[in-house]
Order: structure tokens, then C-alpha cells, then sequence
């Protein structure tokens, strides 16, 4: 029998440590660091952090080319 542990830290907190420390990210950045964190994060999750975030008032997220965001931490 394995035992499964529970994370303690929710991804939206993971994301949010994540652009303290290093400010201002592209999407794809914050996808690889999830990524390494989380394991499985797929597109969609992503999107739907995101938004949750930005309706929340936390992070604010500017397009810059087709399909490339950038995502910063509000103060």
C-alpha cells in the first residue's frame, strides 16, 4: 500500500510565492516553475488560476504578443 500525502499549499499560493520572489512573469515561465512544483498542471488549470487570481484582485495579467502574457503580483 503507497501512501498519498496531501498538498498543503494550494497552487494559487504556490503561484503567488513564486512572483514575489521573481517579479513579473510570462505564462510559459509560470507553467515550467508549476510545473516543477506541482507535476500535472495542464493549460486549462493554468487559465483557470489565472483568472481566479485576477478577478481576485492579486495579479494582473497584459498581453504582449499573440498568445504570450505577462503576469505581474498587484501590491
Amino acid at each position: 500500500m503507497t501512501n498519498k500525502t496531501w498538498k498543503t499549499r494550494s497552487p494559487a499560493f504556490i503561484l503567488l510565492e513564486i512572483l514575489k520572489k521573481k517579479g513579473a512573469m510570462t505564462e510559459a515561465e509560470i507553467s515550467e516553475v508549476l510545473s516543477e512544483e506541482l507535476g500535472d498542471l495542464g493549460a486549462r488549470d493554468l487559465n483557470e488560476l489565472l483568472m481566479r487570481l485576477e478577478v481576485s484582485g492579486k495579479i494582473r495579467t497584459t498581453s504582449l504578443a499573440r498568445g504570450k502574457k505577462r503576469v505581474e503580483l498587484v501590491e
